[in-house]
């Protein structure tokens, strides 16, 4: 980084979090992070809600991804798989003082339900409230209904937090925390909530500080003006983890870093032309030495996701020359500045990233340089997250660069629907494949099985309508002045209730 972008940095971090002010022991934890709050609304900013314990889904995920309680103690599904049965928690209250109720769940569930989300994609006819529990109908059987619930978007808010016209206007919730200051984008100020049903947190106070600059989030880590500070730049997780004062943890995550493809653009509607793009890639060579990480995604799910790795697949290959070939089949030839033509076009795309995750524009920057040494030209647009879906829906998307959760529930299945069976915003544009879409659907319906998976799995790999990069790490920096942080893989929590002030502070 440049000495002129470093200081430049350094001023914001001093001027926003004066230096030594986390050092006077004020009381308050502070955690950065690169995520907007956008607004009071789950379907906006949930996963903010549900880092800072301040809401809570009836069911949650544990770092295996199984499913354990929350709101829900426990829940049954009928023997034609068409109603599921939640048994609540007794003795819930929410932030305003009001009980958490049966009649309270239907509303927060039907509001989830009506906005764009996983709720809309599922097959529910009816919620209803029936003597205490929560009922949800179905159409059709659909097996990840619970691992729906999970969801960031099916927060369970107070009936008071919504308008008539199902608006949300503020953040009552049932968690360990409660807002006292919401000053969106940039801070959300929390302080413990005594009657949480499951005891009130050690810590009294917290702030969630949105920090987009990663060089900043660092280096208010550095100077001890943060306690948590999340989604660290690969650099900087090397310079931290030789700070003493400093806990650098990392965790594999449920997420890949892949190259969304518009298949129905021209250049790439052939597959050899997907394939090209792959064989460019030298993932290994790109994680390790630019994303620190252990090595690169030869498909598309992480071998920790044991059900959707595929064992038999043939793993994604780095090909310089076998790409130019393919390439050359389809009539493209160099020009004289090494540029792909054919038919007097030009072979130049479009890449669309976004800076909330620092290792995307770098990474980018990598992969313009592997895409450029088989003749095809790219330019790099780091923009708004928000431009990808925009772009996808007015089709003038061409390539983009992304981080995918395949976890937003515990099962990937959630994702699969959205993205892929046919297509969605984050995943597969242009591209649609009956037998994958009908395979997905099958096993949301609880008919598929393993091999239904695996040849899913085939699909995607043969057909490549993303283009897999690397498996993700997600890494923080914890001060020593806390213990009981942690990193979750399924990126729900921080710890946050079970974090404790160190002898120390």
């Amino acid at each position: 980084m440049r000495p002129r972008t470093f200081a430049a940095a350094a001023a914001i971090a001093v001027t926003a979090f004066p230096l030594g002010a986390a050092a006077q022991n004020d009381g308050v934890l502070d955690i950065v992070a690169p995520f907007e709050i956008k607004g009071a609304d789950p379907t906006t900013s949930g996963s903010i809600f549900i880092k800072m314990d301040v809401a809570e889904t009836l069911v949650n995920a544990d770092a295996d991804g199984e499913l354990v309680p929350g709101l829900a103690t426990h829940w049954e599904v009928s023997e034609d798989g068409l109603v599921w049965r939640f048994h609540l928690r007794d003795g819930v209250v929410f932030h305003d003082g009001t009980p958490f109720t049966a009649e309270a769940a239907v509303r927060a569930l039907s509001v989830a339900r009506d906005k764009p989300g996983l709720l809309a994609q599922a097959p529910i006819s009816a919620i209803e409230a029936d003597a205490g529990d929560l009922l949800i109908r179905l159409t059709e059987p659909f097996a990840p209904m619970p691992a729906f619930l999970s969801e960031y978007r099916s927060l369970i808010y107070a009936p008071a937090a919504y308008a008539e016209d199902g608006s949300v206007e503020a953040v009552i919730g049932t968690g360990a925390y409660r807002v006292t200051r919401m000053e969106a984008p940039l801070k959300l100020t929390v302080e413990a909530f005594d009657a949480y049903w499951d005891g009130a947190p050690a810590v009294e106070r917290a702030v969630y500080h949105s920090v987009g600059r990663a060089e900043t989030r660092a280096l208010m880590a550095e100077s001890g003006d943060a306690d948590y500070v999340f989604n660290l730049d690969p650099a900087s997780v090397a310079r931290l983890g030789t700070d003493d004062r400093l806990e650098v943890l990392s965790v594999s995550v449920p997420r890949s870093l892949l190259v969304k493809v518009n298949v129905a653009h021209p250049f790439l509607a052939d597959i050899r032309a997907r394939q090209a793009l792959s064989l460019a890639i030298d993932r290994d060579g790109l994680a390790m030495a630019i994303l620190r990480y252990p090595a690169g995604a030869n498909q598309l799910f992480p071998p920790s996701m044991r059900a959707w790795h595929g064992q038999a697949v043939a793993p994604l290959d780095h090909d310089p020359d076998a790409a130019r070939a393919l390439l050359a089949e389809l009539g493209w030839a160099p020009g004289p500045d090494g540029v792909l033509l054919r038919d007097g076009a030009r072979f130049a795309l479009t890449l669309t990233t976004y800076p909330d995750r620092p290792e995307l524009p770098l990474t980018a920057a990598v992969l313009q340089q592997m895409f450029a040494e088989i003749g095809i030209e790219v330019t790099i647009d780091s923009t708004n997250s928000s431009e990808i879906p925009v772009r996808h829906g007015d089709g003038t998307l061409e390539l983009a660069l992304l981080a995918r959760n395949f976890a937003l529930v515990p099962d990937p299945l959630g994702t699969l629907l959205t993205d892929y069976a046919p297509a969605g915003d984050w995943g597969a544009m242009g591209w649609e494949n009956a037998e994958f879409t009908a395979l997905i659907r099958d096993l949301a319906q609880g008919a598929g099985d393993q091999a239904a998976r695996d040849r899913a799995i085939e699909i995607l790999q043969a057909d490549l309508p993303v283009v897999p990069v690397a498996w993700y790490q997600q890494t923080a920096a914890v001060s020593r002045k806390i213990t009981g942080a942690i990193m979750d893989p399924y990126e729900r929590s921080i710890g946050l209730r079970h974090i404790r002030w160190s002898e120390a502070h």
